[in-house]
């Protein structure tokens, strides 16, 4: 039976390493789960940005159609 020894991550309270295999293993759940909150808000954030660049290419495509529908009428008259 192999003993198990762990090395502490520097700047990281909640994270070790363990010698034997190099893994980087979660100690404090605390920490797990602010890192998850975390990642879920950036990719909350992505999302956001993602619609938001949606929605300006839509209104400078209605924007585009309103101009040729203007150049239209104007031509007409």
């Amino acid at each position: 039976m192999r003993s198990v020894s762990y090395l502490k991550v520097q700047d990281h309270n909640g994270l070790v390493r363990d010698n034997s295999s190099g893994a980087i293993l979660a100690v404090d759940d605390n920490e797990y789960e602010v890192y998850k909150a975390k990642r879920e808000a950036e990719l909350a954030r992505h999302r956001m940005i993602e619609n938001q660049v949606k929605e300006i290419n839509e209104i400078k495509s209605e924007m585009l159609e309103i101009k040729q529908m203007l150049s239209l009428l104007l031509k007409g008259k």
